[in-house]
């Protein structure tokens, strides 16, 4: 497992030097400031000298006690009882002095799913946010390629774990909440041959690679779809997947 140390107070220091402070209107200051001042989320706190939060994509996080505790009451939308898409409270409770980095907002995304994990059940939907994380990942993994890469695609990586826990809260606790029980095997081969008409569409107009070489590119594009294909068994899996997509992957 490959570790990145990450201290806050460097995160602050350094890695807001560069971030460009977003404009916060005074209502959503306001609502913060109260909301900061009516949480009392101290059951969250660290005693440790320093906390190290292992994900799933074999990175780890560190913070110092001090500053990890910080977090815990400076950022009460974390801890809400109904908890929000990630992408809301970002760019709701971050300011651009803390979390306001590329690199910060993917902490922060991280830190998201450390709490909404534990809210969920660590072990209970184990299964649930490891075929997420694995189809997710490879939403990413299509599109980066299809792009020849780029840093959006590497800080999607580590988002991607916020992205989960919150399909994991959103994932039907009970048989009755299941609504939709109809088969999807037509619904999904349309929307993997939607995937498939992407590559070959994509591939019309891809001038950088020619001859061989484009071939055993289509090949690998289309081995990620088949990979998705296997992923997706259900009605709740296809649906977060196309959320996912349409939601991140928009491009013209």
């Amino acid at each position: 497992m490959k570790q990145t140390p990450y201290l806050l107070t460097i995160i602050i220091g350094l890695l807001s030097c560069n971030a460009q402070p977003k404009q916060v209107d005074k209502n959503t200051l306001a609502i913060t400031a109260t909301k900061t001042i009516e949480a009392n989320n101290s059951k969250y706190y660290t005693q440790q000298d320093t906390i190290l939060i292992a994900t799933e994509i074999g990175d780890t996080l560190r913070f110092a006690k001090q500053d990890f505790n910080k977090i815990v009451d400076e950022h009460p939308e974390l801890f809400q009882e109904f908890p929000a898409h990630p992408d809301k409270l970002y760019y709701r409770f971050v300011n651009g002095l803390d979390f306001g980095s590329e690199q910060g907002q993917d902490i922060y995304y991280a830190l998201y799913a450390y709490f909404l994990k534990q809210k969920n059940g660590i072990t209970k939907y184990a299964k649930q946010r490891h075929n997420l994380i694995e189809i997710y990942s490879r939403i990413n993994a299509l599109f980066e390629n299809l792009q020849y890469g780029g840093t959006y695609f590497g800080h999607q990586q580590m988002r991607i774990l916020g992205y989960t826990e919150y399909s994991i809260f959103l994932y039907p606790k009970e048989k009755n909440e299941l609504e939709k029980t109809y088969d999807i095997t037509k619904q999904k081969e349309l929307y993997i041959k939607s995937l498939r008409q992407l590559i070959a569409d994509e591939s019309k107009i891809d001038f950088e690679t020619i001859g061989q070489k484009k071939v055993e590119r289509t090949k690998k594009l289309n081995k990620i779809v088949d990979e998705l294909d296997s992923l997706i068994t259900d009605n709740f899996y296809l649906r977060r997947t196309q959320e996912f997509h349409y939601s991140n992957y928009e491009y013209y």
